[in-house]
């Protein structure tokens, strides 16, 4: 059988034809027939008798096969195929088929243990699998094609190597094939569970043993020094990087815990420890040789910084990957720390030799030199600052100090920050055209460039971060001090760029539209340099220097700059402000001495239109250009201003109530005005001590007589009730209002505590009653008691009735007058003193019906009072000449000052 099909296997093809019965050998037959054939009759005679032949065989189907479908071992049905279309369906043939040998040719079959011979042949397939493979041999999964699998499974069954054996072969042909042929290491972990399963030591002889202890032992040393290597062995720029470490180190773990590892490996090495030491060999290596490939061509200390930095910056990203992805598989796989084993390796090579490189540092480095190290500085920075995911770890590492190694170079890198944003600055002041860089911002451009300037700065401050706490606060003090000459600069090339801009157009409008933008730019800059203390977080250096440097110096020092810079950006403010405010004062002036000057006839609210519109249109175009807190202050200037001229147009003044009417119009607008609506001025920045004053001295000269005459009974009556001593006695009556009758009642009933005016110490007291003010009651004339004689203390009890309707009572100032005088029979009377009785709170002033009964009046007891020397509206009233009311009223009241022979 074997013979036979390894015939039809060396033909392209193979047919089968299926017959119904076959009575002889049909190889034969064919042959007998041949032999007779001599010529064409003996042809043509076979040709007669097949026809004539009862049992020849008829044709039913067959079936082809191509060698390639053909497999070693197969069982299947076929369908037989006809010769002609008439009828198609054929049935089906059973077939057969077994890849079978006699003998082997072979010498190794011979010689060596069939296991042996079972992994030659694997490690010949393995081989022609990763070669053959189109993604690369690091892809290939470990799976052997299915012809492949079929001959290893042959081999094996007629051989009848035991499961055991099998994977033992497999092992040591694939872990000889992974140190030579580099793929997947997980084709490794099925062998290593398949041989901890099965692992019974007395089925393997001692070469077998041994040959086992020697795989592992290889393929030990062989992973290690993989992991030594791991940063080129296994780089991120190749795919699956990770996870082929990741599946070593598994392999490398389980293989060192199997049963077999430990029977046969009869010094079981420490796996881990093996580990850190190959890492940090490995992590040597790779330092070397980055130090090696960047070392610079030619030898300046320029050079050397940038090689340095550049050497720093493949630590600090090796560092990255070791933290961030290569640590987390060696610590779940052997619980090692990769990155603290390379940071704790690497820091220490770094410091050493950073450390020689820069021994040559003094103070008279270049500028590129310098700037070399700076970067190099930040790097280190960078590098110490990774510290802090290391686990807890006692000691100082190699770079605590670091920062020493710079000290030289600290001067030159804060005046190249200085240098650069003081270049900035000027440029930026150069190319600003003072316009608003934005729809909605008041600034312009040079203060977006000046913002940068000190973030700049602020960075650099941030980016040193300097350890030792005396030495920065040294540097804190130059920087501030740098950014406060920044400011100062830039506040004077910003005012000479305004004037030379102005020079330049000459227009008028545009030149305060440039003011404006100074006066926000610089309150802009004084906000930036407020901002200081919590950008550079004086708060934290406090702390930090709490132990060396006495908290009020520090306070001193940097708040006294502070307070300085801020002062004098103030300063600039308010000559800026104050400029823009000159521009308006004058305007204002000249509208209110022409308010003030013109005698028009027209009414006061018609008079202050030109004061209002002029006010309005310039005030408009300020609070456009100006931030509001510089348009506040502008207003606060030209509100001092104004009211400076409204006073000294009031103090000018011709006495004439309708010109004191258009200025205290125009001082009540304008508070309006300068208030707007809250949007202004607040009310307490308005009332002033000067406006009050002004609004009362206003408000009086702009008021008619009568109403200064009402005025001055009301603040009679006033003083009346803030009056408590009886100094000139007193005087009580009781007061009611009959509403039935419109009659006022009054009822005087004594005087006390009189003073003595006669020479013979006593007087002759008497009480005239009279209704105040005058021009409110016209008809009423005036009453008088009996005269008392040699009485201190009369005791009158007269009663008066006056007729007067009650809303005359309601007026202002409205109020019985009661004198006291001492009759005096050849000169004119003296005056004991008078009081004032408000006629707004009489008594049944309010009610509906007379009192029934009067007993229930209350008394009033009215202490005696004499009138002032002076008085503001009765020398207002005497400037009104021309007013004979007026005149007839301070008249009447000089009188009464003179019969009064006391002053208060």
């Amino acid at each position: 059988m074997f013979c036979r099909l390894l015939n039809f296997l060396l033909s392209p093809a193979v047919g089968f034809a299926a017959h119904p019965r076959r009575d002889s050998d049909v190889v034969e037959s064919v042959r007998h027939k041949l032999g007779e054939l001599t010529d064409l009759h003996g042809l043509k005679r076979i040709f007669k008798d097949a026809r004539k032949d009862k049992g020849q065989d008829d044709f039913l189907g067959n079936v082809v096969l191509r060698l390639k479908d053909l497999h070693c071992w197969d069982d299947q049905w076929y369908q037989l195929e006809p010769r002609t279309e008439t009828y198609p369906n054929r049935g089906q043939c059973h077939l057969q088929f077994l890849l079978t040998h006699k003998k082997r040719a072979t010498t190794s079959s011979r010689t060596q243990p069939s296991y042996t011979v079972h992994r030659h042949l694997l490690q010949q397939l393995v081989s022609y699998e990763i070669l053959q493979h189109k993604a690369g041999s690091i892809a290939w999964d470990g799976e052997l094609s299915r012809h492949a699998s079929t001959v290893l499974y042959l081999h094996a069954t007629q051989k009848d190597l035991s499961d055991f054996h099998q994977v033992m072969a497999q092992w040591l042909a694939y872990s000889k094939l992974y140190q030579s042929l580099e793929f997947n290491s997980n084709c490794l972990l099925h062998q290593i569970t398949s041989i901890e399963y099965q692992w019974v030591q007395e089925r393997l002889r001692p070469e077998q043993k041994a040959e086992l202890a020697e795989s592992f032992q290889s393929l030990l040393t062989y992973g290690v020094s993989l992991i030594r290597r791991y940063r080129i062995i296994f780089p991120l720029s190749v795919p699956r990087s990770k996870e082929r470490l990741q599946s070593l180190l598994r392999v490398l773990v389980q293989m060192c815990k199997m049963k077999a590892f430990h029977e046969l490996c009869t010094l079981s090495p420490d796996l881990p420890q093996m580990v850190s030491t190959a890492l940090k060999s490995g992590t040597t290596e790779w330092f070397h040789m980055k130090k090696q490939h960047l070392k610079p061509m030619v030898k300046s200390m320029e050079e050397n910084g940038k090689a340095l930095s550049r050497l720093l910056l493949e630590v600090i990203g090796d560092l990255q990957q070791c933290q961030k992805i290569w640590n987390k598989f060696f610590i779940n796989t052997l619980k090692l720390n990769l990155f603290s084993i390379a940071y704790l390796e690497l820091e220490h090579l770094v410091a050493e030799h950073v450390q020689e490189q820069l021994r040559e540092v003094d103070s008279s480095m270049s500028k590129p030199t310098a700037e070399s190290l700076f970067q190099l500085y930040m790097n280190l920075q960078e590098l110490c600052q990774m510290k802090d995911f290391l686990p807890k770890r006692d000691g100082p590492l190699a770079l605590s100090n670091f920062h020493q190694w710079f000290k030289e170079a600290v001067p030159q890198w804060l005046q190249k920050a200085y240098t650069i944003a003081l270049e900035r600055a000027q440029r930026a002041v150069q190319m600003d055209q003072l316009t608003p860089f934005g729809e909605h911002n008041k600034h312009s451009t040079s203060t977006v460039d000046l913002s940068t300037c000190y973030a700049q700065i602020v960075k650099t401050w941030q980016q040193l971060n300097w350890p030792d706490p005396e030495e920065a606060f040294m540097i804190m003090v130059k920087l501030v001090e740098d950014m406060c000459k920044i400011a100062l600069m830039y506040c004077r090339l910003i005012k000479e760029r305004a004037e030379a801009l102005s020079l330049r157009e000459r227009n008028e409008g545009e030149a305060a539209n440039r003011l404006c933008i100074v006066v926000n730019n610089i309150k802009q800059l004084r906000l930036l340099v407020l901002k200081l203390p919590s950008q550079l977080d004086w708060e934290q250096l406090e702390q930090r220097t709490g132990a060396v440097i006495d908290r009020q110096q520090i306070q001193h020092t940097l708040h006294h700059q502070l307070d300085s810079a801020v002062s004098c950006l103030d300063h600039e403010v308010r000559d800026v402000v104050q400029a823009l405010a000159t521009k308006l004062e004058k305007g204002i002036a000249r509208h209110i001495q022409e308010l003030s000057s013109s005698n028009d006839t027209r009414e006061p609210e018609d008079s202050i239109i030109p004061l209002m519109k002029f006010l309005e249109s310039e005030l408009q175009y300020l609070n456009e250009h100006l931030v509001h807190e510089n348009f506040k202050s502008l207003l606060a200037l030209l509100w001092h201003h104004t009211l400076a001229v409204l006073s000294a147009a009031a103090g000018q003044q011709v006495p004439s109530a309708q010109r004191y009417k258009k200025l205290y119009c125009a001082l009540k607008s304008l508070e309006l005005c300068f208030y707007a609506e809250g949007c202004g001025l607040p009310l307490e920045t308005l009332h002033t001590a000067a406006f009050l004053s002004l609004d009362t001295h206003l408000a009086l000269c702009s008021t008619t007589s009568r109403k200064l005459i009402q005025k001055y009974f009301s603040n009679r009556i006033q003083q009346q009730r803030d009056t408590s001593s009886e100094k000139y006695g007193a005087v009580t009556i009781k007061a009611a209002y009959r509403p039935s009758e419109q009659k006022l009642r009054v009822e005087v009933l004594n005087a006390v505590n009189l003073i003595p005016l006669d020479s013979n110490g006593s007087s002759d007291p008497f009480v005239q009653l009279t209704l105040e003010p005058r021009h409110e009651f016209p008809e009423v004339v005036a009453r008088t008691t009996q005269c008392k004689r040699n009485e201190l203390h009369p005791l009158f009890d007269e009663a008066f009735d006056f007729l007067i309707p009650p809303e005359k009572c309601r007026q202002e100032g409205a109020c019985l007058l009661l004198t006291v005088f001492d009759y005096d029979t050849l000169g004119a009377n003296d005056l004991e003193g008078e009081a004032f009785f408000p006629l707004c709170h009489l008594p049944g002033l309010d009610d509906d019906e007379d009192q029934a009964d009067t007993g229930r009046v209350p008394q009033t007891r009215l202490p005696l009072t004499h009138p002032k020397p002076t008085d503001e509206i009765l020398q207002l009233l005497e400037s009104r000449k021309g007013d004979k009311e007026a005149q007839a009223f301070v008249k009447l009241r000089k009188q009464r000052a003179k019969q009064s022979k006391e002053t208060e």
